[in-house]
């Protein structure tokens, strides 16, 4: 009876160790292309922050969140949420924020941070319906070029409107994709839905020559916008912007001529 006892208890440890094997490799392969950003800590979790560059910049995030418990164990089971803050001449606003799926999600932060103004990040999350909160400032720089545009459109709406891909743009027909979100409140952004962005990539340091076989950006999956950008040399690409709404009709941005060289809205590219 003892030999069976103890051989119960073998078969359980190693099951354990097995499947604790077999989550952490998941959760590494998860990582893959993932550098640790910042962890925020608390008194009984570490939450570790993960993106492709290493850091958060103005513009588009993908962000990967792990939470470890005392032990150094990651913890799979949890539901995440987050409120990014930014504090600014004694006001407080938010920016565009994905729901945390399968622990990855993005934020859009619209400026970079400074000393006196500065962004925090709160995160909420439920293990075992157990309740747990965190919050901390996080560093956020501008980015090296122009990958987010908040603006005004003619009809009184404020916008946010991300650069996602290409990430390594190449002399090719690239795909691209944006998100773009309407402010509804300081605090409040949606995903706008079924409009059109209109794309004109100039090379401005050789003629301000386009390139053929541009597709506009059009909704898809997930809420994104998706089109095709044409990258014909490398060097420094403008990508003009036009954002029209459901009906067609412009609220931002305009069309490049022989009197007008670029829109007041658009993406930067160099590669």
């Amino acid at each position: 009876m003892n030999l069976l006892k103890s051989l119960l208890i073998l078969i359980s440890f190693s099951c354990f160790v097995s499947c604790s094997k077999k989550d952490d490799a998941v959760v590494t392969n998860d990582l893959e292309g993932f550098t640790l950003v910042t962890t925020l800590n608390n008194n009984t979790h570490k939450i570790e922050l993960y993106t492709t560059s290493g850091k958060f910049q103005t513009g588009y995030n993908e962000i990967y969140v792990r939470i470890k418990n005392a032990q150094g164990n990651t913890v799979n089971n949890a539901t995440i949420t987050w409120t990014p803050t930014m504090h600014m001449m004694g006001m407080t606003h938010s920016c565009p924020a994905s729901t945390i799926s399968k622990n990855k999600g993005y934020i859009v932060f619209q400026m970079a941070g400074t000393e006196e103004e500065y962004w925090d990040l709160k995160v909420n999350y439920t293990i075992d319906d157990v309740a747990y909160t965190v919050t901390d400032t996080i560093q956020v720089a501008a980015s090296a070029k122009r990958v987010v545009e908040t603006f005004q459109g003619s009809d009184n709406n404020r916008y946010v409107l991300a650069l996602v891909n290409p990430v390594k743009p190449a002399v090719a027909v690239n795909d691209i994709s944006a998100v773009l979100y309407k402010m509804e409140s300081m605090t409040s952004f949606v995903v706008v839905n079924n409009y059109t962005i209109k794309i004109d990539p100039r090379m401005t340091g050789m003629g301000n020559h386009t390139s053929p076989n541009n597709v506009n950006l059009t909704q898809g999956t997930a809420g994104m916008y998706y089109g095709k950008l044409s990258l014909t040399m490398t060097g420094y690409w403008k990508i003009n912007l036009q954002l029209a709404d459901a009906t067609q009709t412009i609220v931002k941005g305009e069309a490049v001529t022989d009197t007008n060289e670029g829109s007041s809205i658009y993406f930067e590219l160099e590669f």
